[in-house]
């Protein structure tokens, strides 16, 4: 009986490890889940392009929305782990989530199988270009004297660019009013449009808005100004200094994955990261590579668990409503 086992077990890990070999033997689908238009979006089509080359497979993105990113990330923890399908997600979904949702469906630290964060970026406020608000302490004057009156559009629920208002609001002691809709991109229609006053995102989305003139951005986090957006001070700059959030990107798949199939992710992460066209377009869009010991699944693994923590406290701080 004991050998009929091992023999099962033998069998087992020999298929696993020539299905790793031959890994990828078809398309890859990167689960974004957002909607097109929005941050995640631009830099998750970014990765998937730049690695398909090594992978020898096409990368394609599909985007799956739903209850902020819930929806997109469920579908993600609920695929077969063989490496077929692997997601496109952020500290807002793959770890913030955890303080934000009271029934998530799924825990971060032990249903991913991390691989690698990919890129930081800087978060800028802008007001609608409608909205007459020019400097951030304007806003903050605003939000204080009619609160709920000034409204905050947001990715949705549990996004970074829902957090962001929220940590915003703890540091001026007053809340604006949180208005989620199912993506960044219907969002920053709407703050072109004004039917919303202001807005925090992710550079990737913000800056090609205030260099077409579609919102006017107020600040950006990070040590200093945006090469971009060289007439956008830093929040300290403009009088803020406690808000310094930095949104780290990644990929992830479900758990499970075999560890061969995760480090060949791993290895076509780099080769992309590597690319000119990768380092250019980070650059166009204010954005780092991390440094190699901030990238890899070890190293995402202990970046979620710490998220999870921090984020936690700051959702009991700002006394946010879970979704």
């Amino acid at each position: 009986m004991r050998a009929r086992l091992w023999l099962g077990c033998l069998l087992a890990f020999c298929a696993t490890d020539a299905m790793a070999q031959d890994y990828p033997a078809r398309t890859i689908t990167m689960i974004v889940p957002s909607a097109p238009g929005g941050t995640l979006d631009a830099l998750g089509r970014l990765m998937a392009q730049a690695m398909s080359p090594d992978l020898g497979r096409g990368v394609v993105i599909e985007n799956v929305t739903g209850a902020g990113s819930l929806v997109g990330m469920q579908r993600i923890v609920r695929s077969d782990p063989e490496g077929y399908v692997i997601g496109f997600g952020n500290v807002g979904s793959m770890a913030a989530n955890v303080a934000t949702t009271r029934d998530l469906g799924f825990d971060p630290r032990t249903d991913l199988t991390p691989i690698s964060i990919v890129a930081n970026v800087p978060m800028v406020l802008a007001a609608s270009s409608r909205s007459g608000v020019r400097e951030l302490a304007t806003l903050i004057s605003r939000i204080r004297e009619r609160g709920e009156g000034v409204t905050f559009g947001t990715p949705g629920a549990g996004t970074t660019g829902h957090l962001a208002p929220a940590y915003l609001f703890t540091l001026i002691g007053s809340k604006a009013l949180l208005v989620p809709y199912r993506g960044a991109g219907p969002a920053m229609s709407d703050l072109a449009a004004g039917t919303v006053d202001a807005m925090i995102d992710q550079s990737v989305a913000l800056i090609p808005a205030h260099q077409g003139r579609t919102a006017v951005a107020l600040a950006i986090t990070g040590p200093v100004r945006a090469a971009q957006m060289p007439d956008v001070p830093t929040f300290a700059e403009a009088g803020l200094p406690g808000f310094d959030m930095v949104i780290w990107n990644a990929i992830a798949g479900p758990r499970g994955m075999p560890p061969a199939v995760q480090q060949r992710l791993v290895r076509a992460i780099e080769a992309a990261l590597a690319s000119p066209a990768v380092i250019a377009r980070f650059a166009d869009l204010a954005s780092t590579m991390p440094p190699p010991e901030q990238r890899g699944p070890e190293a995402m693994r202990r970046r979620i668990a710490a998220d999870v923590e921090s984020w936690t406290q700051v959702v009991r701080s700002s006394g946010m409503a879970l979704q």
